[in-house]
């Protein structure tokens, strides 16, 4: 997400297209250095992150030393071709409740991006069975763990 023509700032946006679960990173100074900071921050919280599809946008034109950075696969959606990346496109039609197209990036708090973060994984979803995007990631990390403990109790 974008500031208005005045504004600055974006918003980097990840959303897993399994678990829906969002994450966002505000990112004031926009440069090539300051998205891969971006991107690191959220692979911090997110460590399941594989692989990225996105669009082509000239802050990725050094996605080969992205995808080295964080070990992960890059790729790109074919151009106007929205529908090729559907969960991000949904996630930002909700986020844009809370922060409307033209808005300055910039003037929004590091605080209401967590909230709106936190907003965005609470919502029931028909897709998830009615569960949260937060729920079905913890519940992953759950079973993740449990596994890790069987497999080193087997020793």
């Amino acid at each position: 997400m974008v500031s208005g023509r005045d504004g600055k700032g974006v918003i980097l946006a990840i959303v897993d297209r399994k678990y829906r679960v969002a994450f966002l990173e505000q990112i004031i100074e926009v440069n090539i250095e300051n998205v891969h900071l971006a991107f690191l921050k959220i692979k911090a919280r997110f460590t399941e992150l594989k692989t990225i599809t996105t669009d082509n946008d000239i802050l990725l034109q050094k996605h080969k030393e992205l995808e080295k950075i964080l070990g992960v696969k890059i790729y790109f959606c074919h151009p106007y071709h929205s529908w090729e990346k559907g969960t991000i496109e949904n996630t930002n039609k909700y986020a844009r409740k809370d922060i409307p197209k033209g808005s300055d990036i910039s003037k929004y708090s590091k605080r209401f991006i967590q909230k709106l973060e936190a907003k965005l994984n609470r919502r029931y979803m028909k897709v998830l069975n009615y569960k949260t995007p937060q729920e079905l990631l913890n519940e992953h990390r759950k079973r993740k763990k449990r596994s890790r403990a069987s497999e080193n109790s087997n020793y």
